[in-house]
């Protein structure tokens, strides 16, 4: 990038917005400070409510781009809102794995789905009084085979100006290769990409943010690898809280948000930031 060229775009999403009431608090202090330009919100999540709706959207009063987005859950340990809503397990949605070959297997019925997700977009639209700004899914789940399209469905529907997530990146294949998290949501990503350019989707160009948690890596290296060649309204996702007993009972991804917290709210990042070209404003 050539020295005169204008900065970057970019969407830094914090995810799950409504899972405890120590991760909404961490994600409205970041947006307060103009460190995010997004956040998507869990409307089954269990902290999620009038307050918390009230709160959030004080915190980004100031910020009028942040953007304000749904996080379609369809994973445990949550609950569908729809009473009829299959597969589950003891009344709950199913785990990651157990969904993602349940859309492999085309033992995900879409009619089901997207009566679960027309009502996610209801709850939204009642919680903020307006229909979300974009909509992602809560462990990629809107890539899933047997869910995408009845995502796409849905999106279309109840929310026609909204954009959506996808989750694949722009690197060298070699680099691709090396992480094997973020090359199967590239492998699902591209179905997904395909299905919202012909239903007249908007969705974002590129995507940074996958990781292993459980290793607890230094996020501040990460958030290099992470701004690397990412497009203008390219998006990276992240995942600050504090932590605290709902999350430790819901999540298992506790500790390192309170990492991503400290590393998004302190000095070092708008200097990242402008050593890359980029700018969340």
């Amino acid at each position: 990038m050539s020295d005169d060229a204008p900065p970057r775009r970019i969407w830094l999403c914090a995810d799950d917005y409504g899972l405890s009431p120590g991760v909404n608090r961490a994600i409205r202090d970041l947006i307060e400070r103009g460190r995010l330009n997004a956040t998507s919100v869990m409307v089954v999540g269990p902290s999620i409510g009038r307050d918390e709706v009230r709160a959030l959207e004080s915190a980004a009063a100031d910020s009028p781009r942040c953007a304000i987005g749904l996080h379609v859950t369809l994973t445990a340990p949550f609950s569908p809102l729809t009473m009829h809503f299959r597969p589950t397990d003891g009344g709950i949605f199913l785990p990651f794995p157990k969904l993602l070959r349940a859309g492999l297997l085309r033992r995900l019925d879409p009619e089901l789905v997207y009566d679960e997700l027309m009502l996610q977009l209801a709850a939204f639209g009642e919680l903020f009084g307006r229909a979300p700004d974009f909509v992602d899914g809560h462990q990629h789940a809107q890539l899933f085979p047997g869910v995408r399209d009845a995502f796409l469905t849905a999106v279309k529907e109840a929310a026609p100006d909204a954009w959506v997530r996808q989750g694949g990146r722009r690197q060298p294949l070699a680099r691709r290769l090396g992480a094997p998290k973020a090359l199967v949501l590239d492998i699902l990503s591209a179905q997904f990409r395909r299905r919202a350019s012909r239903a007249d989707i908007a969705f974002n160009p590129g995507f940074a943010g996958a990781y292993d948690f459980t290793r607890q890596p230094d996020f501040s290296a990460l958030m290099h690898q992470f701004l690397d060649e990412l497009p203008e309204d390219g998006l990276i996702m992240c995942h600050p809280g504090f932590v605290d007993d709902v999350l430790i009972s819901l999540d298992p991804l506790t500790v390192q948000r309170e990492h991503e917290h400290a590393f998004l709210g302190s000095e070092h990042f708008p200097r990242l930031l402008a050593a890359n070209k980029v700018t969340l404003g």
